[in-house]
């Protein structure tokens, strides 16, 4: 026969208690007595009804969660699972999420969830999109029935009609409006919209529970596009909100922040209008100026240019040229009646000028020699004024 020990018996205790999935996820409805926080932030206390009490703790983690801690001898709905603390023996129920019970299973519920998707993430700022300046195409997931949907179409046409308006009708109530958003959403995810409004009018927390539904509200995570949400009344909030990139008060305010007004539009339009048109007139003074600049530099370089240029160059040699040319005529005409002159002494009229005569035989032979001829012989004497005939008579040597 085996003994066990007692810390043995309490580990399989434990191990039983703590690994029974029965006990695992729990809600209890009971009265809260003996309440009291440690320094530690630990809280112990003890949950009881008509007939029994359980011990129960509600760790410093969750207690910091907690907007109010119960008090005693107050009615609460508390969530956790059976744990079993093994010093002592004893069974113990680990509280994670405890509510008001006024407040029922549906609240306790929906602050688990939110703790749930705030732990994800998908509620951190750093998520959320800026809003398109300018949709052109706006899709509305809402009921066709809605006031409120009439209410953002008028708001549409009056401040921007330049928007398409894309419906993805669903239902906004009841149990089957949960499946009817998510397919609504998934409908106009596929078509090509700048933005999406989920909207709303207000209603009972019962009549907006829908949108507290964790596979809505996952759904309008996703969304490709920014998102905003109006649902409710200004002073409701649903776990929608909570995600959308940006929360609207009502559906009427969710299309005035879905669109710019057209009054403001047109004064941007005209601001912009006079921003192009100062744009154009620097960039045509600047164009004027390079134009410019670029005709004064073409007018150096143009080809009359350099044919002007040339064509005096050719006028400047011609005149130096005849200038050279007329300075060397000179200097020959010069030089030619230096010539003439030293001819004009040299020639034979001009010796015959000066009394000499030139004898000349019948053939025309030149005498300048006695010897030449011969007595009774005719000679030719050329003077300056005409030609003698003459005999020879005698020869003198």
């Amino acid at each position: 026969m085996r003994a066990f020990s007692v810390s043995d018996l309490n580990s399989a205790l434990r191990a039983h208690l703590e690994g029974d999935g029965l006990f695992f996820d729990l809600w209890l409805l009971a009265e809260v007595v003996e309440f009291r926080r440690y320094p530690s932030g630990h809280c112990y206390f003890t949950l009881k009804d008509e007939q029994a009490s359980i011990r129960a703790v509600l760790w410093r983690s969750a207690a910091d969660r907690l907007a109010k801690l119960p008090a005693n001898g107050e009615a609460v709905l508390a969530h956790g699972r059976v744990g079993f603390y093994e010093a002592r023996g004893e069974v113990q129920f680990v509280v994670d999420q405890i509510v008001p019970a006024g407040e029922g299973l549906l609240n306790a519920q929906l602050e688990q969830l939110r703790a749930r998707l705030e732990a994800e993430g998908l509620f951190d700022e750093r998520r959320k999109r800026p809003l398109p300046p300018l949709p052109r195409r706006i899709g509305i997931v809402t009921s066709l029935q809605a006031a409120a949907l009439q209410d953002m179409l008028t708001i549409f046409r009056r401040r921007y009609p330049l928007a398409e308006i894309v419906l993805s009708p669903c239902l906004v109530q009841g149990e089957l409006a949960p499946a009817s958003i998510v397919a609504a959403l998934r409908r106009i995810y596929a078509e090509p919209v700048d933005l999406v409004i989920v909207a709303r009018g207000g209603g009972a927390s019962e009549d907006l529970a829908a949108f507290n539904d964790e596979q809505v509200v996952r759904t309008v995570a996703a969304s490709p596009v920014p998102m905003i949400t109006g649902v409710g009344h200004e002073t409701d909030t649903t776990l929608v909100d909570a995600v959308a990139d940006v929360r609207a008060p009502t559906p009427s305010a969710a299309a005035e922040l879905a669109t710019p007004e057209m009054v403001a539009l047109r004064q941007r339009v005209a601001e912009w209008r006079e921003r192009a048109a100062n744009a154009m007139l620097v960039y045509l003074d600047e164009q004027r100026r390079t134009i410019a600049q670029q005709t004064s530099t073409l007018q150096r370089n143009h080809p009359r240019r350099r044919f002007d240029a040339a064509r005096q160059t050719v006028d400047e040699l011609s005149r130096r040229a005849e200038r050279a040319f007329e300075r060397w005529l000179t200097l020959e005409q010069t030089r030619l009646q230096g010539m003439q002159a030293r001819l004009h002494t040299l020639s034979p009229q001009a010796t015959l000028a000066r009394g000499y005569a030139i004898a000349q035989r019948a053939d025309g032979q030149v005498v300048t020699d006695p010897a030449q001829v011969q007595a009774g012989e005719s000679l030719h004497l050329t003077l300056r004024a005409g030609t003698l005939l003459v005999a020879v008579e005698d020869l003198h040597e």
